[in-house]
């Protein structure tokens, strides 16, 4: 990769970027988690569970990319869910989750620029279907957490429910759902916006045109064409305009 330039305070290029206006592209893709929220949801629901520091512990390892296999990464700490019950979730959301900082602007410009708006997430749909209406998104990929039926109805079994797409949404299906999306919508990926900030993130945001990092873990910065270490999402607009 070319060398980094700081353009304004927190906001870095890497190499050359001509001037972009957001009307070349067709489509900004999102990560949620510490990416258009505030929030880890899978830590903070461990929290319920009094598991927090060691969901958190593996959750950090696979954002950083230290944990190959996703995958298996968040079936562990899914696991460690079990028993947390749906109002337990619903409190997450209402407490502790938070939009980040100018992800509100940065989708309104987005989509005033004709922009269709994909979130992808390693989360789950609990928190992603809320997201997706409350921002008026028009695409999202995500996972399903399993739901005691019987006794324990309302708690979480420690378990994902299999989709017709697959069984988890990881970097390679966030890639694919990507891909998948420009087909339906008969552009290229070069045509695309990818936001995100852990390495789950890397295999979509190395397809788009303008792959940005957002408050990311460092081979994330390293790796994307502009990286947003301070401020809001919507100092995009800076670059892209």
């Amino acid at each position: 990769m070319s060398a980094s330039r700081e353009i304004s305070p927190g906001l870095v290029i890497q190499g050359f970027i001509p001037p972009l206006e957001l009307s070349e592209f067709k489509l900004i893709a999102f990560d949620m988690d510490s990416t258009l929220i505030n929030i880890e949801c899978v830590d903070e629901i461990a929290d319920a569970a009094d598991r927090k520091a060691e969901v958190s512990a593996i959750t950090e390892a696979a954002m950083r990319g230290e944990i190959a296999d996703y995958k298996e990464s968040l079936r562990r700490r899914v696991a460690l869910l079990r028993g947390v019950t749906v109002a337990d979730m619903e409190q997450v959301y209402v407490e502790r989750l938070q939009l980040n900082p100018g992800a509100e602007e940065l989708v309104a410009a987005c989509k005033e620029a004709g922009l269709k708006v994909l979130l992808v997430s390693g989360g789950f749909t609990f928190f992603t279907d809320r997201i997706r209406d409350r921002l008026g998104i028009d695409y999202t990929r995500s996972n399903v957490l399993e739901i005691e039926s019987g006794p324990n109805c309302g708690q979480l079994t420690g378990r994902m429910v299999d989709q017709p797409w697959g069984d988890i949404c990881d970097g390679g299906e966030k890639r694919k759902m990507l891909l998948e999306t420009c087909a339906r919508l008969g552009i290229s990926p070069r045509q695309t916006i990818a936001v995100g900030d852990g390495a789950n993130d890397l295999p979509m945001m190395g397809e788009a045109g303008l792959s940005v990092a957002y408050h990311a873990k460092p081979k994330v910065r390293e790796q994307a064409m502009v990286a947003i270490n301070e401020g809001g999402l919507a100092r995009l607009l800076e670059v892209v305009r």
